[in-house]
């Protein structure tokens, strides 16, 4: 009967079941072609289930990047990870293209569908209050580039000094972290709350909102944006309520909006697992300096060599880590790197190979081959 309730959940999560392994944790696709140039991907998995999901969507006219990181449980990334880019194909339809009207309201949808799942879950999952995730995106339409943000994880423009292709490049972060370690956004927080001297606090050696999260924008956590919640009987089963007022957390995405320019040379997503081992100028003197193919793959294995380090410990031997112990050591974490090399060229000189379709890094990289994962490649129409 369990088993049963169980399973439209399953469906609306994107859960899918797979033979293969994915060895040592690590997914990756080298390069695929995108409207404005070529993209790649890769995904190393530390949790026992995989909490960070990826995608990217390509259309002759557009390109979606979403790297969405979840936290308390997969649940809501893979929410994310079904509902997003539909939502932001549908309004931009409707309003005839991308904007950040467009983007805000396909934010709010996917919020507001996710509440609505909850609230219909709770009887049977009772903990999907207390899950949520980070959430990232970027957009190119028409030579212009959106990036709209919710949390931690974070995009880097590689920016060249000069219009030669030889230069120097540089690093330009273009979304912001929304994470209360940052000064500037707990005093956000605080100010939001003056009769709350215990809205934000320092514990288990960082700053948390209400001692419980160090992100304070995201899809879900309904728990910490919808006080009824704590005081549900069911949800007091299985959660301590969390005393508030009004919200502590928001789904309200930070947005910026850039015209590309011909020394733009590529952009780098990811989650916080990378940005916790790598700095913005390592990460983008990396793709600079190496072949395209296999580029994402080539930054998530720094990274992991960067966290094996800190403990003092060889490459092969924090690849051997079995998921679940391996967060002991690192994140999860995802990577999409998207080069820009026709952002100069009107629409008809585009790209003709580049068809609608898209390509997701599998929901867990250890129970999904590669195999699994090109088989599950869907198309947004």
């Amino acid at each position: 009967m369990l088993r049963s309730c169980c399973r439209p959940l399953e469906r609306c999560f994107g859960l899918r079941c797979g033979a293969g392994g994915g060895g040592d944790g690590l997914w990756h696709m080298d390069l695929k072609p995108h409207a404005s140039g070529d993209y790649s991907i890769a995904v190393v998995q530390a949790n026992s289930n995989l909490e960070d999901q990826g995608q990217v969507f390509t259309s002759p006219s557009a390109t979606y990047v979403g790297i969405y990181d979840g936290h308390g449980g997969p649940e809501a990334s893979r929410f994310v990870n079904n509902h997003l880019f539909p939502y932001l194909h549908k309004f931009a339809t409707e309003q005839g293209g991308l904007s950040p009207d467009v983007i805000k309201k396909a934010f709010s949808a996917t919020e507001d569908e996710f509440l609505r799942l909850v609230k219909r879950s709770l009887p049977v999952m009772p903990q999907i209050a207390s899950v949520g995730s980070c959430c990232l995106v970027g957009a190119i339409s028409d030579d212009v580039l959106y990036v709209a943000n919710l949390g931690d994880s974070r995009a880097v423009l590689g920016r060249r000094v000069s219009e030669s292709k030889r230069s120097a490049v540089v690093a330009e972060r273009l979304s912001t972290d929304h994470n209360v370690g940052d000064e500037q956004v707990r005093k956000e927080v605080e100010a939001l709350h003056p009769d709350d001297a215990h809205v934000v606090v320092y514990t288990r050696g960082v700053w948390r909102i209400k001692g419980i999260i160090q992100v304070s924008r995201s899809i879900g956590d309904v728990y910490l944006k919808k006080p009824e919640f704590n005081r549900d009987p069911i949800y007091q089963q299985f959660l301590n309520p969390v005393p508030m007022k009004r919200p502590v957390m928001t789904a309200e995405p930070s947005i910026i909006t850039r015209n590309l320019k011909p020394q733009d040379s590529f952009l780098i997503f990811a989650s916080d697992g990378l940005w916790e081992q790598l700095s913005d100028e390592a990460a983008v003197e990396i793709v600079f300096k190496n072949p395209r193919a296999g580029i994402a793959k080539r930054l998530v294995r720094a990274a992991l060599h960067e966290a094996a380090k800190k403990r003092e410990m060889r490459y092969d031997d924090i690849k051997k880590i079995e998921k679940g112990v391996r967060r002991h050591f690192h994140d999860d974490i995802t990577v999409i790197v998207v080069y820009l090399d026709h952002h100069k060229s009107s629409s008809k000189h585009k790209i003709k190979h580049s068809t609608l379709g898209s390509t997701r890094a599998p929901v867990d990289i250890f129970s999904v081959s590669a195999d699994d994962a090109e088989q599950g490649l869907h198309h947004i129409v």
